[in-house]
């Protein structure tokens, strides 16, 4: 099994940045994809950004060009730089990780809060 652990949320004005970290420990099987995702008050939990195994990225409409997901392998880590935040990225920020054939784990989410 994997423990999943994120970090890096806070309370940061408009225009500024954010790095958020996502710790998964627990076993040693290797990691395969891993996405972050948020939940806005009021509103669904959406999928915000993924890394592959290999690297390959996705990432929503809304964050292309401000966030960046990146994945450092061998310490079972990611990350999720964001720049340029406004109001709308005001959520609770979760990971996500999947390994082994189907198993996938969740963190406890952190807080990012964005003033305008």
């Amino acid at each position: 099994q994997v423990q999943v652990a994120e970090s890096g949320g806070g309370l940061v004005q408009a225009g500024g940045s954010l790095r958020l970290s996502c710790a998964a420990s627990g076993s040693s099987i290797s990691i395969n994809d891993i996405g972050w995702y948020r939940q806005p008050p009021g509103k669904q939990r959406d999928l915000v950004a993924t890394i592959t195994r290999s690297g390959r990225t996705n990432y929503a409409d809304s964050v292309k060009g401000r966030f960046t997901i990146s994945r450092d392998n061998g310490k079972n880590l990611v990350y999720l730089q964001m720049n340029s935040l406004n109001s709308e990225d005001t959520a609770v920020y979760y990971c996500n990780v999947k390994w082994g054939t189907s198993w996938d784990a969740w963190g406890q989410g952190t807080q990012v809060t964005v003033s305008a």
